[in-house]
């Protein structure tokens, strides 16, 4: 059982054997002392590697010029097939099924021209209501280009008064919508709710009604362990700067299960850094893709882009999702336990945490909904050094990072916030009296 405590906090924090890992990463300072980042859900913080890597490609470019594709330290002709592995070990997959490239709308697009092929009545499109809104726009308009109206083909499934999606009304739907389903594309976690779908129970009875099962996951890579090859997930997409801390618009990835390989059985767009390298300087007319996922690339790898995303990763594969993730329930569960502890001290409903409470449905990441004075509690936050991030009309995203953040962290947060309540309710009995 937790106890609230600085000093306990304190101690959870000396029996961690991933402590280590913060000073691997550039904290926000404030007034000369370290920020409380809780943001990693939005942005994660900055490997203290990516520079000097950044730096060493730079170099590189400067003594080589172009034959730096094939001379460098890290060649840049092969510089993605670096991240074929430390991929495939975060997502669950086979190495040839993951490559790392363009950003996660881009990769969104690219997948659905292969993935979303609306044939007669088969045209549904099942998605969740709180969706980033990104992915609404990218499916309304893959819908429009296939000359159909999201009215009619995008079916959104919303949530209950909790904020909560079941399983079984989600795999209730899908069976609804039947043989009218051509794909399910959900968030992996979703984006408002910090929800975790049982991608693995949506996938199979997708499949059961003859369906595609697709997921965008932007909130769920690098928080949540996933195996998608063995799930038999069709296609997946991700960003790299959520909880892969890989930089702001760095370079994202896809899956694409095995059975799709050869891309021979889907339509997609073709560009030259998906044919096949052995083939790829020769400079021939006929297309030759690459086998696996690396078929979808259009252009060469952006190096620079790419940097950070590799000091990153490089830090997963030392330290494995199995023990981040070990941490991660306990500071997340932690930080729960302090939060209703604040609505018990003032018996009142202050703080609805819309994020399930059970782990296995949720990462890193609780959504706060805040009954009173919300927006000026959390700008009191900000200004304190607190940084979370802000969802209207009354959400509190409160993301704390096995990678970088600590429990004490999570005790000064949890005790700033029942300070400021107490305060505030001070503040109007004296106004009243």
């Amino acid at each position: 059982m937790f106890e609230n405590s600085l000093e306990y906090a304190q101690q959870l924090d000396l029996e961690d054997n991933l402590s280590h890992l913060r000073d691997r990463y550039s904290i926000p300072q404030q007034k000369g002392c370290d920020i409380i980042y809780l943001c990693g859900n939005s942005l994660g913080l900055q490997p203290k590697l990516a520079k000097e890597y950044l730096l060493q490609e730079l170099e590189d470019w400067a003594m080589l010029g172009v034959e730096g594709h094939f001379k460098s330290n890290n060649p840049w002709f092969s510089y993605h097939e670096w991240f074929a592995n430390p991929l495939a070990n975060l997502v669950g997959a086979k190495p040839t099924e993951v490559v790392a490239m363009n950003n996660l709308t881009v990769n969104l697009h690219l997948l659905l021209v292969s993935f979303y092929q609306p044939k007669g009545k088969r045209n549904k499109i099942l998605f969740e209501s709180t969706a980033f809104p990104s992915d609404r726009y990218a499916l309304e308009s893959q819908i429009h280009f296939h000359g159909l109206r999201p009215e009619d083909c995008l079916i959104e499934l919303h949530t209950d008064s909790h904020g909560y999606i079941s399983t079984e009304s989600l795999l209730s739907k899908i069976t609804e919508i039947g043989e009218e389903l051509a794909c399910v594309m959900l968030g992996g976690v979703n984006y408002f709710t910090g929800q975790w779908f049982d991608l693995e129970k949506i996938t199979q009875k997708a499949h059961e009604v003859g369906a595609i099962a697709g997921f965008d996951l932007a909130h769920a890579i690098g928080n949540v362990p996933m195996n998608l090859h063995q799930w038999e997930v069709d296609f997946a997409c991700w960003c790299s700067y959520k909880y892969l801390n890989s930089g702001p618009g760095a370079v994202a990835g896809i899956f694409v299960h095995e059975k799709f390989g050869d891309g021979s059985k889907l339509k997609r767009f073709h560009g030259w850094w998906g044919n096949n390298s052995k083939t790829r300087f020769k400079m021939g007319k006929e297309f030759q893709a690459s086998i696996g996922a690396e078929g979808w690339q259009l252009s060469n790898a952006p190096v620079f882009n790419m940097v950070a995303h590799r000091a990153a990763l490089e830090i997963f594969e030392e330290v494995g999702l199995t023990n981040l993730r070990r941490k991660s329930i306990l500071l997340t569960g932690y930080l729960e336990f302090l939060l209703l502890e604040i609505n018990r001290f003032h018996q009142k409903d202050l703080i609805k945490i819309l994020t399930p409470a059970n782990s296995d449905e949720r990462g890193c990441q609780l959504s706060l909904q805040i009954s009173t004075d919300g927006k000026n509690l959390f700008e009191s936050m900000v200004k304190a050094g607190f940084l979370s991030d802000w969802r209207e009309p009354d959400v509190i995203r409160i993301s704390p990072v096995p990678m970088y953040n600590t429990f004490e962290d999570v005790w000064k947060t949890a005790n700033f916030i029942l300070e400021y309540f107490t305060s505030f309710y001070q503040r109007k009995t004296a106004s009243t009296a």
